[in-house]
């Protein structure tokens, strides 16, 4: 068996996300069970290079996990040679920071693997992605909701055909993130501010981008409403600020199939439904209702016949009528199994579709819909081409 070494430039791991998901769940973890096996007796060795601004953090976590190499000196991780050359470089800081350090890492011949949204505006996030093609770099882009359970087994059921003619899809996304006044906020103040790359919908169409596109084909033209819901809020060091970015978004998106999408997102509502995300998809032949983990759905020969009458209590248990999709397979965490497969990527070559193009097709949805709602009008989205 030979084990080969692959360095990589982790930016943004002292955030919840580049922490918990991307370097713990993902690349500590892959180290625990002895590397990513390439075949062929090959394997796969992650070896995290910790990048950062704060260096106490920094430290506190190559210790906490056994780890030798950290720095607050991105340049010089990048321009480092011989054994301590970095073959990846990964992003997962504050999207206002991203491009600048995203293109430093490509002038420096590095692989690039990033959180969505690349950049704040499209022409930014085109330009990276041209940047890379032109330097022949492998590069993709985080899109983890499509590697999760609940979707997974959706996508199951559209490919067997469960459907039928699927005629729309509504999602609700959503909870309330605390003020910080009274309680902690649960998301970093920068997500409020629009001058530092905050708002939701920066933040959560990306996602609606590529889970459209991958489940139910690309969106050819969105309407939607931004709001600012809660315009006062406090930082992490309890002092109160305006909210200048969108807390919440509503849109309508019309699909290449004719099916139209309805996507509710909001960090200004109390949560009732069973996971923070619920996509319901209606077909002329059945209904799903898939979540980040769970999937239930209900066949056209078993849809019941509900009446509406006003004048009598609902009876039925509509949640009752539903079925639960089996697992049917073990699923894991849905970060790591694309970080595999960029590392196959990377390592082995051949095709790999989540690339800096995509992660650019979800800022133009993002940028689009907050212009639509400036506008007031229903806005085409072209497709965009390397």
């Amino acid at each position: 068996m030979t084990r080969r070494t692959v360095r990589i430039a982790m930016n943004g791991v002292t955030g919840r996300m580049g922490y918990r998901q991307h370097l713990v769940r993902s690349l500590l973890a892959i180290r625990e069970e002895g590397g990513l096996d390439l075949g062929d007796g090959d394997v796969l060795w992650p070896e995290p290079v910790l990048v950062g601004r704060r260096e106490s953090a920094l430290r506190a976590i190559a210790e906490r996990h056994g780890l030798t190499d950290w720095s607050t000196d991105l340049d010089a991780v990048l321009t480092a040679r011989g054994e301590a050359a970095v073959d990846v470089y990964f992003d997962a800081q504050i999207t206002s920071a991203r491009p600048a350090a995203v293109a430093r890492a490509i002038a420096a011949g590095k692989h690039v693997y990033t959180e969505k949204p690349t950049a704040t505006g499209l022409a930014s996030a085109l330009e990276l992605a041209r940047l890379a093609d032109a330097a022949g770099i492998r590069h993709g882009v985080v899109q983890d909701k499509i590697f999760l359970p609940g979707l997974l087994k959706l996508k199951r059921l559209i490919d067997g055909g469960f459907f039928g003619e699927i005629l729309s899809v509504r999602g609700e996304f959503g909870y309330w993130v605390f003020e910080g006044d009274w309680q902690d906020a649960q998301r970093p103040s920068w997500n409020y501010r629009a001058e530092d790359g905050g708002g939701i919908a920066l933040d959560m169409f990306p996602h609606w981008s590529y889970v459209l596109r991958e489940l139910f084909g690309k969106v050819t033209t969105v309407m939607a409403h931004t709001a600012t819901h809660v315009p006062r809020r406090w930082d992490e060091h309890g002092t109160p600020y305006a909210a200048t970015a969108d807390d919440a978004a509503y849109a309508v998106l019309q699909l290449e199939s004719g099916a139209v999408a309805q996507i509710n997102s909001s960090w200004a509502v109390r949560v009732m439904r069973d996971e923070l995300v619920e996509f319901q998809v209606d077909g002329v032949q059945g209904s799903a209702l898939a979540g980040l983990r769970r999937c239930r759905v209900q066949h056209r020969s078993a849809t019941p016949k509900p009446v509406w009458n006003p004048d009598l209590p609902a009876t039925e248990p509509f949640r009752e009528q539903w079925q639960e999709v089996p697992d049917n397979a073990e699923f894991g965490n849905g970060f790591r199994a694309q970080w595999e497969l960029f590392l196959r990527h990377v390592a082995l070559g051949g095709p790999y579709r989540w690339d800096l193009l995509e992660g650019a097709r979800g800022v133009q949805l993002a940028e689009l819909a907050l212009r639509s709602s400036a506008e007031g009008r229903r806005l085409d989205v072209p497709e965009l081409t390397p």
